[in-house]
């Protein structure tokens, strides 16, 4: 019988848009794991590694459709993955932005 996993305790910030008590956190698992990576902090990560195991994670990162650069290159560091299996980074290089004058 497998026992059931404590719900990993997240800073409120983090969720500041959408209804903190009622998060699913089985349901919605790849909003969780992309909004924690991008507006977490070090414990946050680590009890959403810890709540969903790495392959989970690694899994809702890499089929990320938008990801900041600088929260790609954190989640290529912690899952240990080179960018380009990244879906995001795929898709900013298909759609590069204006050339700065």
């Amino acid at each position: 019988m497998e026992t059931p996993k404590n719900k990993p305790v997240f800073d409120k910030r983090i969720f500041w848009d959408v209804n903190f008590d009622t998060l699913d956190y089985d349901g919605k698992t790849s909003f969780i794991i992309e909004r924690v990576f991008e507006r977490g902090d070090v414990e946050d990560i680590r009890q959403c590694r810890r709540y969903y195991g790495d392959e989970k994670v690694a899994e809702a990162l890499l089929n990320a459709k938008f990801l900041p650069l600088h929260t790609t290159y954190l989640a290529a560091a912690v899952i240990d993955r080179p960018l380009t299996d990244f879906r995001c980074y795929k898709l900013r290089q298909l759609n590069p932005g204006l050339y700065p004058y």
